[in-house]
Formats: structure tokens, C-alpha cells, sequence
């Protein structure tokens, strides 16, 4: 198993996130697959970004690492799980700060902040999709790391 159970409960500590919502993410963005790659398109089908691991930390976010000296390069992001995790949570925390702890503003982790309706439409649906997945969670008594990273 590339990650241990602890990987949410310790990211969520780090960065004031509940773990167990840290995971649906993890469950809604790769299926908690550390290996996970998937490319976003324009309307011409062109490649404009990459998302990577379980988390699918996007492009902007991974060059970030890059700058920081973190990673050598975006697809590092695939090499340790619970790293991912923890960028995940680091990512999804400064979103809340910026509009918020609501599940409006959870669907920026996916969306972004541009104000268009498309968007708009897109965090909503994000959002609901996570809730879901959360709730599910809870109602079957799951704790972080039931589900381990595949």
C-alpha cells in the first residue's frame, strides 16, 4: 500500500481540515489512486493543465512546489501519496480562506474563483458531489484511512 491510514488524519491536523472530508475529496478526485493523471482541455481539446495523484493537484499549484523547491517537477506529486494529501490540504485550506469554510467555496478546489456562471455551475456541482461522498462517510461510521489509498 503506497500510504499508510494516517495520511488524512495528519494532513487535516497540519491544516485545520476535517480528514474525513479531506478523503471524499480523495475518493471524488482519483478514487484514492496515487498514480493519477488526468489532463483539462479547452473547447478545442488542446491540454491546458494536468492534475496529479490523489488529490490531482493541478499544474499551477504543483509549479508552485516547483518554485518553492519542494518538487522537481510536477509529476514528483505522484511519487508520494501521503505528500499529496498533504499539498491537498494545503490547497484546499487557502481556498477557505479566501471565501470562506462553506461547501460554495469547497467547489473552488475544483473550479477556481473566475466569477462566470459556468463556473459558478461547476463549484456547485463539485461541492455537492463531495457532500455526498462526506455524508456517506459518516453515516457508515468510516473514519480516515478505512479506506486506504489504493
Amino acid at each position: 500500500m503506497p500510504a499508510a491510514a494516517f495520511c488524512f488524519q495528519e494532513a487535516g491536523q497540519r491544516y485545520q481540515q476535517d480528514p474525513l472530508l479531506l478523503e471524499a475529496i480523495g475518493i471524488w478526485e482519483s478514487n484514492l489512486r496515487p498514480g493519477a493523471v488526468n489532463h483539462n482541455r479547452d473547447d478545442t481539446g488542446k491540454i491546458i493543465s494536468s492534475d496529479y495523484g490523489v488529490m490531482q493537484i493541478n499544474t499551477d499549484n504543483a509549479n508552485r512546489l516547483v518554485r518553492l523547491g519542494l518538487i522537481k517537477r510536477p509529476e514528483d506529486l505522484l511519487a508520494d501519496a501521503c505528500f499529496n494529501v498533504q499539498v491537498g490540504a494545503w490547497v484546499l485550506a487557502r481556498h477557505l480562506r479566501v471565501c470562506g469554510n462553506t461547501w460554495r467555496c469547497l467547489g473552488s478546489y475544483n473550479a477556481g474563483f473566475h466569477p462566470s456562471a459556468r463556473q459558478e455551475n461547476k463549484r456547485l456541482r463539485y461541492a455537492q458531489g463531495i457532500r455526498v461522498i462526506y455524508n456517506r462517510l459518516k453515516a457508515l461510521g468510516a473514519t480516515p484511512g478505512n479506506l486506504a489509498i489504493r
